[in-house]
């Protein structure tokens, strides 16, 4: 008996009983469920060492689009949660596509049980086999030593903290490390991109809603809110939130209370807020664009991220950092940075902060075939000079259009890449492609 746990999604009750009948015989815990839209709530109140995904939920659509979207929600969740998608209906494009958005493997219905096994058996002993912690917060410099410290003077209360930075400094990593380290660790964390959620849908998703509330409302659902009743709610990207809903979270956070949508109910929750933005907050409450009383509410402690071009060197802790992670992921034996290629690494900008010199740091890993990281591999992702946007319009929608497809083709369709680069979450991209009919 293999000691993991593994949820398996499908639609179809008979590939779900199937499926189940196989792998309980041979891992620790395996759960089943048919309703996709239960998803977010399994995530937040279990913790699963794979998930096998199918790729279709509606009838007559085989596109694989809802598998994505799906897994695209997942990896939002947990970067590091292993994936593997199932269809009936795949090909060698779905299967590239696949692998390249972050699944752990595809795999083809009707499958093998023996395959199947030796596949889940690997994808885990992989995983195991990985110690290195994924954490950015990595660094050794002053402003670092500063964040960690008030990390550890303020972790283990309750008081609400407003986290600072430019993209890609790694709030979100900072974030979870206050909760790893305060008294509800053990309890879950809710991460609620407010940059993603639509205004017609943002109380729906927070506060959750009732059956028949709206049009689509089939059946009950709990808001990030309720799921995160006990442990911790990090609030990203909260300069997003329009002024015409600020005074709603502010009631909720005031009153430890919220009302579903279509109910008159009021429900209580306890947990710990954690808020962060990229954007001049205190700029935005002069401007009258964000409310004072709510950044009252929220920065009880305030931590500011140090952007990487501040951090000195730490740059070069943090790539051989990534140099160990990459080294494992591709099971490459690489031992040393270049002193060419250390230079390049100090005297470039890094807009992209942290995020930007991971992806720097794992195309180099890629591309080395010794044991040395040569100077010529180093390759600038947001600075660089091919990347320019040509703007041919000054309409906010049609640059955000041209800002996407540039940034897609600069990374050959790849979702995650591309989300990254653009500083929103996947989900925020897939509805941008969607908006867009690219």
């Amino acid at each position: 008996m293999i000691q993991h746990s593994i949820l398996i999604v499908d639609d179809d009750v008979h590939i779900l009983h199937a499926a189940h009948l196989f792998l309980k015989r041979h891992f620790l815990k395996v759960d089943i469920e048919k309703n996709v839209s239960q998803l977010p709530y399994l995530l937040n109140h279990g913790k699963y060492d794979l998930i096998l995904l199918d790729m279709n939920f509606c009838r007559n659509i085989n596109t694989g689009d809802e598998g994505f979207q799906w897994l695209d929600y997942i990896l939002d969740h947990n970067p590091e949660q292993k994936v593997i998608l199932f269809t009936a209906f795949g090909d060698i494009d779905m299967a590239v596509r696949a692998i390249k958005n972050g699944a752990s493997d595809f795999i083809l219905k009707p499958w093998e049980n023996d395959k199947l096994l030796s596949a889940l058996k690997e994808i885990l002993e992989l995983s195991n086999e990985s110690s290195t912690p994924k954490s950015e917060l990595v660094g050794d410099c002053e402003a670092m030593k500063d964040v960690m410290n008030m990390v550890r003077r303020v972790a283990p209360t309750d008081a609400n903290i407003l986290i600072l930075g430019e993209n890609g400094t790694g709030k979100d990593m900072l974030a979870r490390e206050i909760h790893k380290q305060s008294s509800r660790s053990s309890k879950t964390f809710v991460h609620a991109d407010l940059g993603s959620i639509s205004e017609s849908l943002f109380e729906s998703e927070l506060f959750g809603h009732v059956k028949g509330a709206f049009t689509d409302a089939r059946e009950d659902r709990n808001g990030r809110f309720k799921e995160a009743d006990g442990g911790t709610l990090f609030l990203d990207e909260i300069g997003n939130i329009p002024l015409t809903l600020q005074s709603k979270l502010l009631f909720a956070l005031q009153n430890q209370s919220f009302v579903k949508v279509g109910s008159s109910k009021p429900i209580n929750f306890d947990a710990r807020l954690i808020c962060a933005t990229n954007e001049n907050i205190y700029k935005r409450v002069e401007e009258k664009t964000f409310r004072q009383d709510l950044l009252y509410r929220i920065n009880t402690i305030e931590i500011t991220m140090p952007p990487l071009r501040e951090r000195g060197e730490d740059i070069i802790l943090l790539a051989n950092h990534f140099l160990t992670v990459f080294n494992e992921k591709y099971r490459r034996k690489i031992k040393n940075l270049s002193a060419g290629f250390e230079k390049k690494l100090f005297t470039y900008h890094w807009p992209g902060n942290v995020r930007e010199l991971r992806h720097v740091m794992e195309r180099a890993v890629i591309l080395t075939t010794g044991t040395t990281i040569a100077e010529e591999t180093f390759e600038k992702k947001s600075g660089s000079s091919s990347g320019t946007l040509q703007i041919s319009s000054f309409q906010l929608d049609e640059l955000e259009r041209e800002t996407i497809i540039k940034t897609l083709k600069r990374f050959n369709g790849n979702i995650t890449d591309a989300a990254r680069e653009l500083g929103i979450s996947r989900q925020a991209l897939y509805r941008r492609i969607e908006k867009y009919g690219l």
